[in-house]
């Protein structure tokens, strides 16, 4: 991988932390690097096209682009950091003008880009095991529980039950790879009430029982 497009990984690594409120260091529901970058790109369109001459927002990316340009034919002490955090800044602003805009489709990072729904984001990924509902959620966006559901549905394209769900089995994912603990213990731990719940649920959406996917995965290596 070149040098720019690895920066661009990493700043996606950054931006995924921040809009999930992700501690990777500090809790067995992260993720790797690779993993997380690849998630977070995976929702992109393959072309953003910003659109319009003038305003904040590309004016501001303008004076990044340029400072871009300089540290990276210019370099000097601190280059490497300055380049890493010139990057977070375009990633992001990009994004926010991509989420704001009617091109974007709903998936979670339109959502993690909205300034409500992207608060009740940062509450499931942070403790995927609680037992959220609907109304604790709308409590969090500081909206009603209708408001909610129909601006999450909107932005994320899928309710918050379903999408509780999905995060839910990608942390048991990661605990089935690269944990030795009890089947039970991760269902436990994602939310389930029982193992038979957490097994059907993960058969469902893997088309196997994680007692084998763990299996399968593990042969890989």
């Amino acid at each position: 991988m070149s040098t720019l497009p690895r920066r661009l990984s990493q700043s996606a690594s950054r931006i995924w932390a921040a809009c999930t409120s992700s501690k990777r260091a500090n809790s067995h529901f992260g993720s790797t690097e690779t993993r997380t970058s690849s998630h977070l790109l995976g929702s992109l369109p393959a072309v953003i096209i910003l659109r319009g001459g003038h305003g904040p927002a590309l004016e501001g990316l303008e004076v990044a682009r340029r400072m871009l340009v300089l540290e990276m034919q210019s370099p000097s002490q601190g280059s490497a950091v300055m380049v890493a955090r010139i990057l977070d800044l375009i990633f992001i602003q990009i994004m926010r003008i991509w989420a704001a805009g009617t091109d974007a489709e709903p998936n979670w990072l339109a959502g993690a880009f909205d300034p409500q729904i992207g608060l009740a984001l940062s509450a499931i990924h942070r403790d995927p095991g609680h037992e959220w509902t609907v109304e604790e959620l709308a409590r969090a966006c500081n909206l009603s529980r209708s408001a909610f559901a129909g601006r999450f549905v909107a932005r994320v394209g899928k309710p918050p039950a379903a999408y509780l769900a999905h995060v839910r089995l990608d942390a048991a994912t990661g605990l089935l790879r690269d944990t030795f603990l009890p089947v039970a213990r991760i269902a436990e731990s994602v939310g389930y009430a029982s193992e038979a719940a957490f097994s059907r649920a993960f058969k469902n959406r893997y088309g196997m029982p994680p007692t084998r996917w763990r299996r399968d995965v593990r042969g890989r290596w």
